[in-house]
């Protein structure tokens, strides 16, 4: 169930350009939070802007009561909130949204391409952590290297890490769709598939993308929509995409998605 409440930033780095990590403390939200989840952050206490953000949850940790945002700066909210301090507060709504759902499938395949890597942290963690052990494999996509998403931390959850970049100028060059049919081709290969589920976050045309090969070889898959979103409780209906059984509210239907539930467009 998620709660409003005002939280002390513990922490809040660069760590590429434009994109930023913020702690922050919480001792319900580090506790209650789920792998897939998010929180709507209120980014000002004047009116403008006057929507909340919506930030994927990167990470939690309960001992020290805290979790972690990843968010990149791309309008006046996130500029704004760029410059937050250590020590102030933070308008806080949330756990929201369905989560991954984890399964008892023994191979894990996570796929995020640019900021939709935020997530899947936190899942990884828990795949670990988890009481059925399984072989973890994490795919990372950004348009640069300075991009790629908190790499060292995935090594340490993940049985095997692997970068792609747009530019080439690190790990392989290409698209992680292209990344995955070749792990899918060469390490777990064809008689592991129906042990395999594949969890995705990223651009919709990537997931589309992945969408497609799953379907092709039959692997389940998990995919977590990105949507601009109102009031992230599915009150405003401003955030409902397309599936096979109508239109459903992304921000409390979602974001985590069957694959086949959606009705893909580009």
């Amino acid at each position: 169930m998620p709660i409003q409440e005002k939280r002390r930033i513990l922490e809040h780095q660069q760590i590429a350009p434009q994109q930023y990590k913020l702690t922050i403390s919480s001792p319900y939200i580090s506790a209650n939070a789920q792998p897939g989840q998010f929180v709507q952050v209120r980014i000002s206490s004047e009116f403008d802007p006057l929507l909340r953000r919506p930030l994927s949850i990167h990470r939690h940790s309960i001992k020290h009561k805290s979790f972690e945002l990843l968010y990149e700066v791309i309008g006046k909210g996130t500029e704004l909130l760029s410059q937050a301090s250590v020590g102030s507060e933070l308008d806080i709504l949330g756990p929201l949204g369905k989560s991954f759902m984890i399964n008892q499938s023994e191979v894990a395949i996570l796929v995020g391409g640019g900021m939709g890597s935020a997530p899947l942290l936190m899942l990884a963690e828990t795949l670990k952590a988890g009481p059925k052990k399984k072989a973890i494999y994490v795919i990372l996509g950004a348009k640069t290297k300075e991009r790629i998403i908190e790499e060292n931390i995935f090594r340490e959850a993940a049985n095997e890490v692997v970068i792609a970049t747009d530019d080439g100028s690190y790990g392989q060059h290409g698209f992680v769709s292209d990344v995955l049919i070749n792990l899918l081709e060469n390490v777990v290969t064809p008689n592991h598939y129906s042990q395999t589920t594949i969890y995705a976050c990223g651009p919709h045309v990537m997931l589309h993308a992945i969408a497609d090969l799953t379907f092709q070889k039959q692997i389940a898959c998990q995919v977590s929509m990105e949507q601009k979103m109102a009031c992230g409780i599915g009150t405003c209906l401003g955030c409902v995409i397309k599936t096979r059984s109508g239109y459903k509210k992304v921000c409390d239907e979602g974001p985590v998605f069957d694959a086949k539930e959606i009705e893909w467009q580009v």
